[in-house]
């Protein structure tokens, strides 16, 4: 077969090797998991509070509304926090942040370290090396530990937590892209591409990132627990985005000394970053589990 055969032939030059209904066969499969379907579930529940929660608030977030910490105050569901303000509006109005920061700076991770493992596995030899070598150090540091420093030093800003968390997500995403594609890099498809003359962008993004889209998706489901993990962390460390700001990680540090009397405040939104980081790693599971045993019925 020649070359210009090969690039006529659909999937040799295009890459696109996988059957037709490859993708859908992957939804289908996930969807018909249980443990998919019930962190679904959860997240929709989660983010829905989020989202369309503050129309439902009865109280402004810094809105007094009784004597701090009781838990039977009048017009009140959950009682009052620390400072006298509702417990309950709090709650609702608090749930924007932790997700907003959590799926931007996983979107930014997930695009830095793709392109990153990708030209490593493309272009193997030193380029590689430095690349690689660079994501060890970066994942040698530990990851509270880097955004304290970085928050501490830039100050508690939204762009900073972004950035901090998004850079602790790329040594992860850029190793599993880059194993992924290792073997990607070395079929027919790809050679014949570059006997075609097509860019090294266009192999890139057009040929190789398609074929490790799979691994590519469930690692972005676990980071975007991690960033979850790590943005509650800091804010119940007293580092999040501003002070007295509706947030459910801040919520539990600033309520856990009234745990016994008044415990909703702490409560709520530990069920809920709990239940956020469930669902999301229960959706992350059910792809994998599809992903592996739709390649697994695949004929070779």
């Amino acid at each position: 077969m020649t070359i210009v055969e090969a690039g006529l032939q659909p999937g040799l030059a295009s890459g696109r090797i996988d059957p037709p209904s490859g993708r859908r066969g992957v939804l289908v499969a996930t969807l018909g998991l249980w443990r998919t379907r019930i962190g679904l579930l959860l997240v929709a529940v989660l983010v829905g509070i989020a989202v369309i929660g503050p129309l439902f608030a009865p109280y402004g977030g810094t809105e007094f509304v009784g004597p701090p910490f009781t838990a039977d105050a009048p017009d009140t569901l959950f009682g009052t926090d620390k400072l006298g303000q509702d417990v309950w509006s709090r709650f609702l109005l608090g749930g924007r942040t932790i997700l907003l920061l959590a799926v931007v700076s996983t979107l930014i991770g997930l695009a830095i370290g793709a392109v990153v493992g990708l030209v490593a596995a493309y272009n193997r030899g030193r380029l590689d090396n430095v690349l690689m070598r660079t994501m060890d150090v970066v994942f040698a540091f530990p990851n509270l530990l880097l955004a304290l420093v970085a928050v501490t030093t830039l100050g508690r800003r939204s762009w900073v937590i972004v950035l901090i968390v998004a850079f602790t997500a790329v040594p992860r995403v850029a190793r599993i892209t880059r194993g992924a594609a290792l073997g990607v890099v070395e079929r027919d498809f790809i050679g014949a591409a570059e006997a075609l003359g097509e860019s090294r962008s266009h192999i890139l993004g057009r040929e190789i990132l398609p074929n490790v889209a799979g691994p590519l998706l469930v690692e972005a489901n676990l980071r975007l627990t991690y960033s979850i993990a790590l943005i509650g962390a800091l804010g119940f460390l007293g580092f999040g985005v501003g002070l007295n700001q509706p947030d459910w990680a801040q919520m539990i540090n600033e309520n856990r000394p009234a745990l016994s009397t008044a415990p909703w405040g702490t409560l709520l939104p530990i069920f809920a970053i709990a239940l956020l980081t469930v669902g999301v790693g229960l959706v992350a599971d059910g792809l994998g589990r599809a992903i592996a045993g739709v390649d697994r019925a695949r004929p070779t």
